[in-house]
């Protein structure tokens, strides 16, 4: 059996694992890459494998770097069925919709700029989006839900079963065994590990054994600050801004996850007398659908979540949430100047509404930008995080003057202490261990930590490269 690392290697997007055995031929996620231009040519090159070839795909969750090119290899062939849970599922039909939207948008934006442009070129190879919107809607026809610890077969020869990953809503690290020549090996495919008493979902489930274990290191290289701790930095943040300068704060945040875990967050702060009374501004259609679906699956939550869900019902005295539906809508949002705080997509700034309150904000000493989780190289998020005094957002120089705050505490992934946790609880050491879905840096770091302290066999695979199980 041949397993092939297509994604995610020294990098933490475009997530694509392929699985070879006598009997079988699948992928464990097809994830877009995202960052700059090189990105762009990764997601636009031909797959490494025939599409037509799969017998079906698994997919962790819904993230865009996990799923994003899963209407890109339906329309280069994939006929099969992709098994990932329900929860997932009806995430999928608001994020893949939403991807070929902005594609498309972005699409609309270039041409505009080019045809301003003196230097305007006749052919753009980038022109084209990577699918439309009605391909990532007949790619949804090829979903298929599975249930959380329930196996599967969805090839004579495999065997899966999804278990609760505690990241987002419907994301789970899969187990898989592939029985060949009489002998079956297990794999288990770690998907992204949730960061231990985040709000909304439940905590990770614990894996026991297995042959081969492809775990994420996202933040394999640090320690999340500890949730008291965050929380005073969120409050502090928002009290200063706020109150004492009389600004707005920019929260970039992930549509699916991150914006209603800020969502509990704040109205927890001010439940407790820790805030003032809030006007909050979702800026993000899809960040609406997401906070219902949440509640479409109330038997995800944990119970803390499912309490405050309670509070908010029976309280008249709460923060002020308003989902900003219609584009003019949220261009009127930049006639406020102060007491605001706007949520908004893409967490890392590359694509959607919160570029305009970005544009409209940074460039003012009194606003915050609050960045609450990764930004991975070559976005623009990365660029304001790592301290640009300007950045060019819509084609214009905008100078950065808004205070910028860091809350890793708030992070969807384990920290290295938790992956390693997490690990410590299988029983005898995996034949091999790769460390996937981490920068070159955070990556090799925890491959040595688990070398380290597990005394385990691991390995940072390199892009592309195979090996036989």
């Amino acid at each position: 059996m041949k397993l092939t690392f297509l994604g995610a290697t020294g990098e933490v997007t475009g997530s694509c694992f392929l699985v070879e055995s006598a009997g079988a031929r699948f992928i464990v996620d097809c994830g877009m890459f995202q960052g700059g231009r090189e990105a762009d040519a990764k997601n636009r090159a031909e797959f490494a494998f025939d599409p037509r070839a799969l017998d079906f795909v698994l997919l962790t969750h819904a993230h865009i770097d996990h799923s994003g090119l899963l209407p890109r290899l339906c329309t280069r062939g994939f006929h099969g069925k992709i098994y990932t849970t329900a929860a997932t599922i009806d995430l999928l039909e608001v994020m893949l919709l939403d991807s070929a939207h902005i594609q498309e948008k972005e699409l609309g934006w270039r041409q505009r700029a080019r045809s301003r442009s003196a230097h305007r070129r006749d052919t753009d190879s980038h022109a084209a989006p990577l699918y439309s919107v009605a391909q990532a809607q007949a790619c949804l026809g090829h979903m298929h839900a599975v249930a959380y610890d329930t196996e599967i077969q969805p090839q004579p020869g495999v065997r899966c079963r999804f278990r609760d990953a505690g990241h987002i809503l419907g994301a789970a690290i899969i187990e898989t065994w592939i029985e060949e020549q009489g002998r079956s090996s297990k794999i288990v495919f770690s998907g992204d590990i949730g960061h231990a008493g985040k709000p909304i979902v439940r905590e990770v489930t614990p894996i026991e054994e297995a042959d081969v274990v492809l775990i994420e290191s996202t933040y394999g290289d640090r320690l999340h600050k500890g949730i008291d701790e965050t929380l005073i930095e969120l409050e502090t943040a928002l009290n200063e801004t706020l109150g004492r300068r009389q600004g707005n704060v920019i929260v970039p945040a992930f549509a699916v996850g991150r914006t209603q875990d800020l969502l509990y967050l704040l109205c927890d702060l001010y439940r407790r007398k820790r805030l003032p009374p809030l006007t909050i501004y979702v800026d993000s259609p899809m960040a609406l659908k997401a906070t219902e679906i949440t509640l479409k699956h109330a038997e995800l939550l944990d119970a803390e979540t499912r309490a405050m869900f309670d509070w908010l019902r029976q309280q008249r005295d709460r923060p002020q949430i308003n989902f900003v539906h219609d584009v003019e809508a949220s261009i009127a949002l930049a006639e406020i100047k102060s007491g605001a705080v706007i949520i908004s997509a893409s967490g890392m700034c590359n694509a959607g509404r919160v570029k305009r309150h970005l544009a409209n904000n940074l460039g003012r000493s009194e606003c915050a930008v609050l960045f609450t989780g990764f930004q991975a190289i070559g976005t623009l998020g990365r660029s304001i995080v790592d301290g640009a005094r300007s950045v060019r957002i819509y084609g214009e120089d905008v100078p950065v003057r808004a205070t910028i705050h860091t809350i890793g505490g708030l992070s969807a992934h384990a920290d290295q202490a938790e992956l390693l946790g997490w690990l410590r609880h299988f029983r005898a050491p995996p034949r091999q261990t790769y460390v996937v879905h981490g920068e070159a840096a955070a990556a090799t770091t925890f491959c040595t930590a688990i070398q380290r302290d597990l005394g385990w066999p691991a390995k940072v695979p390199q892009a592309h490269a195979s090996v036989e199980v």
